[in-house]
């Protein structure tokens, strides 16, 4: 009896001591386990689902490409990379399954997020490290999280400027990013490439079917020169301008190059409001030719195509830079230090021209709520696309990098061609002339194809 009482006591004392012991024991467990949960999946992580840069397959030349377009470490130090990684915990739905928005969500923001995460890292410890950068960076970061600029000069259509007697909806808005000084530009594009009204079509790639045509409306994209920085004020001069031709469209933002973004989203805005019919929008600059009439057959036959009428809302074409990296080089006006910007770019089409549908402009206007402004237009772009699951396509017709001498020369090349860059004012003239006055013995000249391309530059 004496034995079992004894048990018993040693049973009460050991009851206790075994259960601590189990519960110190799983409360390790639970804790090396959430250490090893919080090494593989950081906690500033964006979600890959909305961050994954589409590549052409096969591609081999593409392969070393990231899954994300900027670094994302937890200790990265680069100015937009912290912006945009506070923006992106609103859609990281492992962070915050209750909370996080989903991505088709982002429609339905304003720009408050923006200009919250804005202020929340500009009043950090990052502010010590602004003014290690360039000046133009400065510049930009003081002003990014605006985009209420006013607009200063309206077009007189409603939709730009359009053509007499025009009968159905514009096939396309011709976008054409300008300066103020840049008047020989306008003028030269006016008189040429980017007349309003409507354009007869050409033959696409020795197309035996009947020619097709389209209404062509035109809007020039300007910011405000500095008085100061010219010794002079040339907006009156601009007024009487638009006043003659009501093509003029300017806000009031100073025009510098890192400010070209603020006329993507601005216009976008405008084209929102504004153009609820145009079913495509040629942007590009103010120093680019553009073979029109066979523009205008190509997107007729696109449109035509099950497959992209069925995807217009995702519709952007041009030029295609893949793999690329910020420009490092402090004398190149594109140069981006790493201080500011860390990771490859996304897939993005050349900004000096490209073609989108208007649907698209619509729904690139929503996404940018939601993306920080970056200093180089057509990055800035790429890098909303990316978030819409969407990639432009690469056409060997948009040459945006120039051509070949040997190609220059050619008595029919320019009908090879979408839209090729860079030329003067004089140029765009002699290069319509040429246009007209051949059309006829090179009609059935094909578009350049992408294979014929690639094997011509590999002889």
């Amino acid at each position: 009896m004496a034995r079992c009482r004894w048990r018993r006591v040693l049973l009460c004392l050991c009851m206790p001591c075994c259960f601590l012991v189990f519960l110190y024991i799983s409360l390790g467990v639970l804790i090396v386990m959430n250490m090893t949960s919080t090494a593989i999946q950081p906690a500033i992580k964006p979600s890959p689902s909305y961050f994954i840069a589409p590549v052409s397959s096969g591609n081999a030349s593409v392969a070393h490409v990231p899954k994300t377009f900027w670094e994302q470490h937890v200790h990265d130090d680069a100015f937009w990379n912290k912006l945009q990684r506070s923006v992106d915990h609103h859609f990281n739905h492992i962070l915050y399954p209750n909370m996080a928005k989903k991505a088709s969500d982002r429609s339905n923001f304003s720009d408050y997020l923006l200009k919250e995460t804005f202020s929340k890292i500009m009043s950090t410890e990052i502010m010590k490290n602004l003014e290690k950068l360039p000046m133009d960076i400065q510049d930009f970061i003081t002003n990014m999280q605006r985009r209420d600029y006013p607009v200063l000069i309206q077009p007189r259509g409603v939709c730009g400027v359009r053509g007499t007697n025009e009968r159905e909806p514009p096939l396309i808005l011709l976008a054409i990013k300008s300066t103020e000084l840049n008047y020989k530009n306008r003028k030269a594009i006016r008189e040429t490439w980017g007349r309003a009204g409507w354009v007869q079509g050409q033959k696409v790639n020795s197309s035996n079917k009947e020619l097709v045509g389209g209404y062509v409306r035109r809007v020039f994209l300007l910011g405000k020169e500095s008085s100061a920085d010219m010794d002079v004020d040339i907006s009156d001069v601009l007024r009487m301008e638009s006043q003659r031709h009501g093509d003029i469209l300017q806000w009031d933002f100073k025009d510098t190059f890192f400010n070209i973004t603020l006329k993507d989203v601005l216009f976008w805005s405008w084209f929102a409001h504004h153009c609820d019919q145009a079913r495509f929008i040629l942007k590009g600059d103010d120093d680019v030719f553009v073979n029109t009439p066979k523009l205008i057959a190509y997107l007729h036959h696109q449109f035509k195509k099950p497959e992209v009428s069925n995807s217009m809302e995702d519709f952007m074409m041009g030029e295609v830079i893949m793999a690329a990296q910020p420009n490092r080089d402090k004398r190149s006006k594109y140069f981006i230090p790493p201080g500011f910007y860390k990771g490859f770019y996304p897939m993005y089409a050349g900004g000096g021209g490209v073609v989108y549908s208007g649907l698209l402009a619509r729904r690139l206007l929503n996404i940018s709520r939601t993306v920080h402004l970056f200093p180089i237009d057509d990055v800035y772009v790429g890098m909303c696309m990316v978030l819409l699951n969407a990639h432009p396509l690469h056409h060997p017709a948009f040459l945006t990098f120039d051509r070949s001498e040997q190609e220059e020369d050619e008595l029919c090349s320019y009908h090879t061609i979408l839209l090729v860059h860079k030329r003067s004012p004089k140029q765009l003239v002699r290069l319509w002339a040429h246009i007209k006055k051949t059309q006829e013995q090179c009609q059935d000249v094909p578009l350049r194809d992408t294979k014929k391309t690639v094997a011509a530059s590999a002889n």
